[in-house]
């Protein structure tokens, strides 16, 4: 990626913050995603392969639940097109109110291999510190794909798992990792 390619962000707290154009790309980019073999199947939506119609309703119950005190859709675009995405939050128990969790981490097919990721997930970093005042961060990532990889090199730890809980496919369980970022 060259600086020229380097992606914009745009940070959207609220539902009414999102356009029909951004939201259809979203929504693009997850089913596209899904189909390539992404880890990013929310409840609601089939195992692949998917369509948009699949994805539309995930995305819009994702969309609605937007809340400036409880978390942030971080969106990367390069030259006005969704490269990639992902949503942190806090739950509001006052017993974890300053952990947050990391989901759908994803990047378009299209612009693979081009550091989207990586800039995403320095950049949720900084939000979650600096606006969202979060103390540290977690996720669970599908083993199998080498994910824990990509994240222990951004500094993430891994901190457990749970021996075969994903069943992708009959005959196909993964572990889900559970990995976590102190800020």
């Amino acid at each position: 990626m060259t600086v020229s390619d380097s992606p914009e962000f745009l940070q959207i707290a609220r539902p009414h913050e999102i356009t029909p154009e951004l939201r259809g790309q979203l929504v693009d980019c997850w089913t596209a995603v899904i189909n390539a073999g992404g880890a990013v199947i929310a409840p609601g939506i089939p195992l692949p392969p998917v369509s948009v119609r699949d994805v539309g309703p995930a995305a819009e119950r994702l969309i609605d639940g937007l809340d400036p005190e409880r978390g942030r859709l971080l969106v990367a675009t390069i030259d006005g097109t969704l490269a990639g995405w992902l949503l942190v939050r806090r739950d509001p128990h006052p017993l974890i109110a300053h952990w947050g969790v990391v989901n759908h981490v994803q990047t378009h097919p299209r612009f693979r291999r081009q550091g989207i990721g990586t800039a995403l997930m320095t950049r949720v970093r900084e939000i979650a510190a600096e606006d969202l005042k979060l103390e540290q961060l977690q996720l669970s990532a599908r083993g199998g794909l080498g994910l824990e990889h990509f994240y222990r090199s951004l500094g993430w730890t891994e901190v457990g798992r749970w021996p075969g809980a994903l069943r992708v496919a009959p005959g196909d369980d993964r572990d889900d990792i559970l990995m976590c970022l102190s800020l």
